[in-house]
């Protein structure tokens, strides 16, 4: 037998839709995430990053809340955008380390969110985390790549986790 038959043998002998998902599963809504921080950017962010993790990755087709097989919430509950996490420090002229030397080389974006998956037509849930930290670094001045960096870290959590499931 060929790897992709084998594959296929595999697939087929599990039932796996949607990318590890139970049988049945083959269509999803994204809800807005609720948004407890202060930045509103956020919310179509983290969508936009879970919809590409469930319907991409996962390999669900998108469908209205009424008529999905599965259901995707969650809440954005912090964001932490500037936390320096590496420095470099000079001495001053006496040669003591000098607090106004301190340079911060690189920072971290942090963002804490509850993501659910749940299939509606079983109503259960197949997949849940509370408290998800995703963290992106990045240069001083390019926050968007630490938070480029965080969405694509919750994107392969949310992918890993429902797969891990089945």
């Amino acid at each position: 037998i060929s790897l992709s038959a084998s594959a296929l043998l595999v697939a087929a002998c599990y039932g796996f839709a949607g990318g590890g998902l139970p049988p049945g599963v083959s269509t999803v809504a994204v809800l807005p995430f609720d948004n407890l921080t202060a930045e509103p950017a956020l919310t179509q962010q983290v969508n936009l990053a879970v919809r590409e993790a469930v319907e991409s990755r996962l390999g669900l087709r998108a469908a209205a809340e009424s008529q999905a097989d599965a259901v995707v919430k969650g809440t954005i509950t912090r964001y932490e955008p500037d936390l320096p996490v590496a420095f470099t420090g000079g001495a001053n002229v006496s040669g003591q380390q000098s607090q106004n030397n301190v340079d911060v080389t690189r920072r971290l974006v942090q963002l804490s969110v509850n993501v659910e998956i749940r299939d509606q037509k079983n109503d259960r849930v197949l997949w849940q985390r509370q408290g998800l930290i995703l963290e992106g670094d990045y240069a001083p001045g390019a926050e968007t790549d630490g938070r480029r960096k965080g969405l694509e870290r919750l994107t392969v959590n949310i992918v890993e986790g429902a797969q891990s499931q089945w």
